[in-house]
């Protein structure tokens, strides 16, 4: 019986250290060995096999999984990397056990921010492509106009991104705040397209995400509770099914295209057949070119 394998991104993931895509850098800095070894990207490891991250040997994570909804503050970076940024969001919480989280927050803003060990759900829940809805309520620094609103809802051309931000709901809540859903993640969108409109931000908070709200103070969190995880799980599954979907009929099957004709050899070519006498009034049978004759009246 042959051993089951696990991609190296992914064993990490399930192992509740990292998302994929940080397993990723982590892999490519060097900073992984199998069994003592640096390996390359995409290898694969067995459940005999010893992985470890700086030294810190991982293993397998049985327990149940976390999942924790936390207000992050104003100052705190959104990065697992304790030994680069001080105020980082790990340290913040000081977690009993190893989590991550799921997307990030700018150091300016505060508000809802996913935590959780279970790198599996991290892709699916910030693959822009599904459309999952992330609102904000965000104030600026001078009156907002109607023609704010409508070219912030319409779409903005981001040129150092060299982007077009998707058509997105936006409502005035006073003179100087809004409110923004997004279905996008694109690196600090919502400053960018005040910025290019010539306003700035100088409030910015993360409200919701998906079906779950901001409901604890400021640099507090909660878990999930159960009608929260599960209505979370039928929403990502309804989107990963519509995303797969989409994939398979932009990438056509093998059986959908064209197949050509293989060259035969033995093939034999036709051959030219003995023209034949024409009796008396008979005449050539010539293909001649079809022409639009006008009937004189």
């Amino acid at each position: 019986m042959e051993e089951k394998l696990t991609r190296l991104n992914k064993y990490l993931s399930e192992a509740g250290f990292c998302s994929r895509r940080e397993g990723d850098k982590l892999i490519d800095a060097g900073r992984v060995t199998i069994n003592g070894v640096v390996p390359e990207m995409g290898t694969k490891v067995s459940p005999n096999d010893v992985v470890a991250v700086d030294g810190e040997i991982i293993k397998n994570n049985t327990d149940k999984p976390i999942y924790l909804a936390f207000n992050k503050p104003v100052g705190i970076v959104c990065t697992t990397d304790t030994s680069v940024e001080k105020d980082n969001i790990i340290d913040y919480i000081n977690y009993p056990k190893r989590i991550f989280p799921i997307g990030r927050l700018d150091k300016l803003s505060d508000g809802l921010i996913f935590m959780t060990d279970d790198g599996d759900i991290v892709n699916k829940i910030l693959r822009a492509s599904n459309n999952h809805d992330k609102e904000y309520i965000v104030t600026v620094d001078k009156p907002i106009s109607q023609t704010f609103i409508n070219r912030m809802a319409s779409g903005i051309y981001l040129e150092d991104l060299d982007r077009t931000t998707k058509k997105c709901s936006v409502k005035k809540i006073d003179s100087h705040t809004f409110r923004i859903i997004l279905t996008q993640g694109l690196n600090r969108q919502i400053r960018r397209m005040c910025e290019y409109l010539t306003y700035e931000v100088t409030s910015l908070r993360r409200v919701r995400i998906m079906n779950i709200k901001l409901d604890v103070p400021v640099g507090e969190y909660r878990e999930f509770t159960e009608k929260e995880l599960k209505t979370l799980h039928l929403l990502l599954e309804d989107s990963t099914k519509i995303h797969e979907a989409k994939t398979a009929k932009d990438s056509p099957s093998r059986a959908s295209r064209p197949v050509k004709e293989a060259p035969t050899k033995d093939r034999a070519k036709p051959k030219d057949q003995p023209s034949r006498e024409l009796s008396k009034g008979e005449r050539p049978n010539r293909e001649r070119p079809i022409r639009n004759r006008r009937k004189d009246h």
